[in-house]
């Protein structure tokens, strides 16, 4: 458990700096050019340690529903839309939507067993849970919207 927390802490970590690359490479080449860059280096990357640490094996995807093979299209969605979220929000607004509609609709594909996944019961606590991250996000974002204004009047 402990490595699994570690992982996802790690996971979490490299999303949001990633996230911060993306914005930053958008600022100068555009979100079709940043999400070809990220997903290209991403295929180098992967396939360069994919042959490193499993060599042939990586290639043994036998028992694998079709569907399953588009995630890289997926991926798309979600460097252009996340690139562009930020641009138009600011990076930890964007970021903190995007992760509380990842965290709603994991709790409904769970509680669903949507996509092959195994049947979780879903719980009103873990409802709470997430509308209280939605309801911190709105917080959030209402505090922040008044910190411009006592700036203005501060100069």
């Amino acid at each position: 458990m402990v490595l699994g927390l570690l992982l996802a802490f790690t996971a979490g970590s490299l999303v949001s700096l990633q996230n911060i690359f993306n914005s930053k490479v958008n600022e100068r080449a555009g979100a079709w050019a940043t999400t070809t860059l990220v997903l290209g280096l991403g295929f180098a990357a992967s396939l360069t340690l994919g042959l490193i640490f499993e060599g042939k094996q990586m290639f043994n995807l036998q028992h694998m529903q079709p569907w399953y093979w588009f995630s890289g299209v997926i991926g798309v969605g979600i460097v252009m839309s996340l690139v562009q979220g930020m641009r138009l929000l600011g990076p930890t607004y964007a970021v903190s939507i995007a992760l509380t509609s990842q965290l709603g609709l994991a709790l409904l594909w769970d509680s669903f067993g949507w996509l092959g996944l195994e049947k979780v019961p879903f719980t009103f606590t873990k409802l709470i849970g997430v509308l209280a991250i939605a309801g911190g996000i709105l917080v959030f974002k209402l505090s922040g919207s008044r910190e411009p204004a006592k700036a203005a009047k501060m100069t």
